[in-house]
């Protein structure tokens, strides 16, 4: 599947991260069906795709705190 320009992709990260940089990650969604993710300190770096039901599931059990290590 072919994504969009990296100049075209709108990335997001938590409210949680602040404004100091730090161990983040940063997130994008090309279409309804994908999310990107890549760290937020190497922006030009790789990027995973999710589909977008693995990444709501993956945020839903984070923010319940249900994952295990």
């Amino acid at each position: 599947m072919e994504f969009p320009l990296k100049e075209e992709l709108v990335w997001s990260k938590s409210s949680y991260s602040g404004q100091n940089g730090g161990d983040c990650v940063e997130y994008a969604i090309p279409s309804k069906k994908k999310v990107l993710v890549r760290d937020s300190k190497h922006s030009q770096g790789p990027r995973l795709a999710f589909s977008s039901q693995v990444w709501t599931s993956f945020v839903a059990a984070a923010t319940d705190n249900s994952l295990s290590a």
